[in-house]
């Protein structure tokens, strides 16, 4: 029996957020957070990887949304300056605590650590979506797609026009990045429903993410449960996550995050300290934030929090690689007498869960990929893409409606805290269409405000602000920004019904919301006029 397939598929999202209308902004800091303590942690991983030539690979989702904030010149340059910012904190961290040598030493280290992620950012002139995509053509990555603004499909598509511009746009902005078609897709949220099938295939893809009930509750009933995935009726392939991967990094109870020798995510010296002193550092001026600066570890229970020692935390990420791989190890032997193929381990993460909540993730990614290397003839760090080319076996089947939302469905993004959300972006999306109907032909400036609206209406659809609604995290901004761009919709639509355009509105919302420059309305017309 050929190896299994361990497939780590890291989802790399956030949603749209550029403000060059204000010089710092507090919910910009996501993008640098996610950079600086991700995105370029994982990169330096597969530099080491090519360089001791590992043979190990991953899946990316690089959703579109955050394709385009990768590849923004603004948000290029801020991002350049906050890590800067963040090397000289270092640089007067050292000096603060001389007189605290536990402390002194990990902000030698944050100062040595951010220092190789600035020559990795230098190197690559900002271009961190361009070391990605040379990752994918070493063949470390593949990279997939995700609907355009991250819009939980299932609940557009009792109007199928708005779910085939999600996805037709994030075709062609994929295209438009990498220079090819993608072939799988991340559906947001994992949200399935079958109604996505006839959409999925007219975009051009072959697979999906979706999580484990919707392929252990197909129908019919898989014979290999999740370990293969099922093939849809019209030749889709759906990859269901593995719960036991999942439990072990996500769990609070047994997930190895929070193990007590790594760094605790919460105490930051950004509310520690005095705001004076912090004020160039923090995302928003005035606004006590995370700074990255975190001195201690989980410890354990207790008021009392002991400094973060790094080496005892490198020690617990390869223990907990071992184990992890062993896990799977002993799984496989289990399963060779039961299937009739190597089982399939789909394991998917948020991207930012490695380094950013979890600090040393991606020392976890590095020391499982290493260690796995002694155990290639039973198992191999792969992707969904290597089991299809491999010609795996699929069940055949419908998978079930689910997400990996709470319960398995879609109460997360559709509950009483956010409910109004999906009405107003619904009917939106039917006046759309309209405007394509009525407008399709239009050239100049009525072609750029139906372009526009198009923009406007994507960003209204995010299932982030229905998520952040939800969790309370940031509800004043993700309210704010589902009505913004809902009467920026309402006023464009305006302007192409009644032939009043103010053209200089239009450019300051061109220059903010930027996104998509080739955006193609055509795609939400009602029939299938549209279709490429």
């Amino acid at each position: 029996m050929s190896p299994a397939h361990l497939c780590l598929v890291l989802h790399a999202h956030l949603p749209f957020v550029r403000h060059p209308e204000h010089e710092r902004f507090l919910e910009e800091s996501w993008f640098f957070e996610a950079v600086i303590e991700s995105y370029l942690p994982l990169v330096n991983v597969l530099d080491g990887w090519n360089r001791d030539r590992i043979r190990a690979r991953m899946t990316f989702t690089i959703t579109p949304t955050l394709c385009s904030m990768l590849r923004d010149p603004l948000l290029q340059i801020r991002c350049g300056r906050h890590l800067d910012r963040l090397i000289e904190l270092a640089e007067r961290e050292i000096h603060r605590n001389t007189f605290l040598k536990d402390f002194q030493a990990v902000a030698m280290f944050y100062h040595e650590r951010l220092t190789v992620l600035r020559g990795i950012w230098t190197r690559c002139e900002g271009d961190l979506l361009r070391r990605f995509k040379e990752a994918r053509e070493r063949g470390q990555i593949e990279i997939i797609t995700s609907a355009a603004t991250h819009a939980l499909l299932p609940l557009l598509s009792a109007h199928p026009p708005a779910v085939r511009g999600q996805l037709l746009t994030a075709r062609d902005h994929y295209r438009e990045c990498f220079g090819i078609d993608p072939e799988g897709i991340w559906l947001p949220e994992c949200a399935w429903s079958e109604r996505l099938e006839p959409l999925l295939l007219e975009a051009g893809l072959k697979w999906f993410i979706t999580d484990t009930q919707g392929v252990v509750k197909a129908r019919p009933e898989p014979q290999f449960g999740h370990f293969a995935p099922v093939a849809t009726p019209g030749g889709l392939l759906a990859f269901g996550r593995d719960p036991e991967t999942a439990r072990q990094v996500w769990s609070r109870e047994e997930g190895y995050p929070g193990d007590f020798r790594y760094r605790d995510f919460y105490r930051d010296i950004g509310f520690d300290l005095d705001l004076e002193y912090l004020e160039p550092y923090l995302g928003a001026p005035g606004v006590r934030g995370f700074t990255g600066m975190k001195y201690h570890r989980i410890t354990g229970a207790g008021g009392v929090k002991e400094p973060y020692h790094r080496g005892l935390a490198m020690e617990a990420a390869r223990e907990h690689a071992y184990h992890f791989l062993v896990a799977r190890l002993g799984r496989t032997r289990e399963l060779r007498d039961v299937l009739p193929q190597a089982p399939l381990f789909l394991c998917p993460y948020d991207a930012e869960l490695f380094g950013h909540w979890w600090y040393e993730g991606p020392e976890f990614i590095d020391s499982l990929a290493r260690q796995a290397q002694g155990y290639a003839d039973e198992i191999v760090l792969s992707s969904p893409a290597d089991f299809i080319s491999g010609r795996g076996r699929a069940q055949v089947g419908m998978p079930a409606d689910s997400s990996w939302g709470e319960d398995g469905y879609w109460k997360v993004w559709l509950n009483e805290k956010n409910h109004w959300i999906h009405p107003s972006t619904r009917e939106a999306g039917v006046r759309m269409s309209g405007l394509v109907r009525k407008h399709g032909q239009a050239v100049g400036v009525p072609a750029r405000v139906l372009k526009q609206a198009a923009r406007e209406l994507l960003l209204a659809q995010s299932s982030d602000w229905p998520f952040i609604l939800r969790m309370g995290t940031s509800p004043d901004y993700a309210r704010r920004r589902v009505i913004e761009h809902l009467e920026h919709f309402d006023r464009l639509w305006q302007m192409l019904e009644t032939g009043n355009v103010d053209e200089a509105w239009l450019g300051q919302l061109e220059s903010r919301d930027n996104l998509f420059p080739s955006i193609r309305p055509a795609y939400w017309e009602t029939s299938h006029a549209g279709r490429d």
